[in-house]
C-alpha cells in the first residue's frame, strides 16, 4: 500500500494543480483530514513542537519523535504521508538514517531544509543556512537511503530570508539536479516573488501559506495556474484548533458549563464517529462471540 501511496502522491504533485494538503501533529487531526476529503496529510515538525512539547518550533524535536508521530498516523489514516523532517537531523549519514527510518514508518515523502542546526520556523527571524554543497550531499544520502523510487524528496531553501531571492532560486535548481523530486521556496514576500518561483523552476514546488506569516496568501486555484505542484497549510487545523480551545474553556471558566448547544464544541457522537469507535465495537462483538474472520 505504501508504494500505491507513493506513487499517487507523485501523481498529484506532478501534475501541478496546486493540491491543497493540511498538516496535522496527531493521528485525530490526520482523521480529520481524511473525513474532510483531501489528498495526503504532512505531519508538521512545529505541530509536534507545539502539540507534543508545548514548545516553539526551534529544533527541539528530533528523528525519534517523528517516527513515533508517522508511525501512529500511518496506522490512523490512509492517505500519502508527506514528513516534515527538519535538517535532517545532522549531517549526510544522519539524514540516510532518517529516511530509512521514516519511510518504515510509513512515510511517502519528506521534506528536508537548508538550514544551520538547531533550526527555526520558516517564518522566524534570526536563521541562517548552511553551503550549498552541505545540502547537495544530504539530498544524494536521501535519494540513495530510499527504498521505493515513489518515496519523494522535497527539498527546502530557508536562503531568500538571508540571500535573497535569486540566490534561493538558484539554490533550488541545483537541489532538483542532485535528485530532489519537489523543492521549496520558503517564505517568498510577494505574489510577484511566487510567481517567478513557479515559472523559473523545473520540478514541482511547494508554496507554504504560513497564517500570519511573511508570505501572501494566495487562493490554492491561483497557486495552481501559476503551476505550483502543493499548497501546503502546515498548521491551519493546529491554530484552529488552538482558537476553539481558548474559545470553548473561556466559556467553561465564565459560566462553569458547557454544552453542545454553544455551539463551540464538537459533538460527542461525531467525536465518536471520527475516532471510528463504530469499527472497534464491531470488532468486540466479532471476538467475544468467536465468529470467524469476516
Amino acid at each position: 500500500m505504501i508504494d500505491t501511496l507513493g506513487a499517487t502522491l507523485r501523481h498529484n504533485l506532478e501534475a501541478r494543480n496546486g493540491m491543497l494538503v493540511p498538516g496535522a501533529a496527531n493521528a485525530l487531526a490526520a482523521r480529520v483530514i481524511e473525513d474532510l476529503g483531501f489528498d495526503a496529510v504532512y505531519i508538521s515538525g512545529a505541530g509536534v513542537a507545539n502539540t507534543y512539547l508545548g514548545v516553539p518550533d526551534i529544533g527541539l524535536v528530533g528523528l525519534a519523535e517523528m517516527v513515533q508521530h508517522t508511525q501512529v498516523i500511518r496506522d490512523a489514516c490512509d492517505l500519502p504521508l508527506i514528513v516534515d523532517a527538519d535538517t535532517g537531523y545532522g549531517n549526510a549519514l544522519n539524514v540516510r538514517h532518517a529516511v530509512r527510518s521514516l519511510e518504515r514508518a510509513g512515510a511517502n515523502a519528506i521534506q528536508l531544509e537548508d538550514q544551520v542546526m538547531p533550526k527555526k520556523c520558516g517564518h522566524f527571524a534570526g536563521k541562517a543556512v548552511v553551503e550549498t554543497a552541505e545540502m547537495l550531499g544530504k539530498i544524494k544520502a536521501a535519494v540513495d537511503a530510499r527504498h521505493s523510487r515513489d518515496f519523494l524528496i522535497i527539498a527546502r531553501t530557508d536562503a531568500r530570508a538571508i540571500h535573497g531571492l535569486d540566490a534561493a532560486l538558484e539554490r533550488a535548481a541545483a537541489f532538483a539536479a542532485a535528485g530532489a523530486d519537489l523543492t521549496f521556496v520558503e517564505a517568498p514576500e510577494s505574489p510577484d516573488e511566487l510567481a517567478r518561483i513557479a515559472r523559473e523552476l523545473q520540478c514541482p514546488q511547494v508554496a507554504n501559506m504560513v497564517i500570519g506569516g511573511r508570505t501572501p496568501a494566495l487562493p490554492a486555484k491561483e497557486l495552481g495556474e501559476l503551476g505550483f505542484g502543493m499548497v501546503l497549510y502546515a498548521n491551519a487545523a493546529l491554530q484552529a484548533a488552538l482558537q476553539g480551545m481558548i474559545q470553548a474553556l473561556s466559556v467553561l471558566r465564565n459560566e462553569g458549563i458547557l454544552s453542545e448547544s454553544s455551539h463551540l464544541i464538537a459533538s460527542f457522537q461525531e467525536r465518536q464517529r471520527i475516532v471510528r469507535k463504530d469499527e472497534f465495537d464491531a470488532m468486540e462483538d466479532r471476538y467475544a462471540t468467536g465468529s470467524p474472520p469476516a
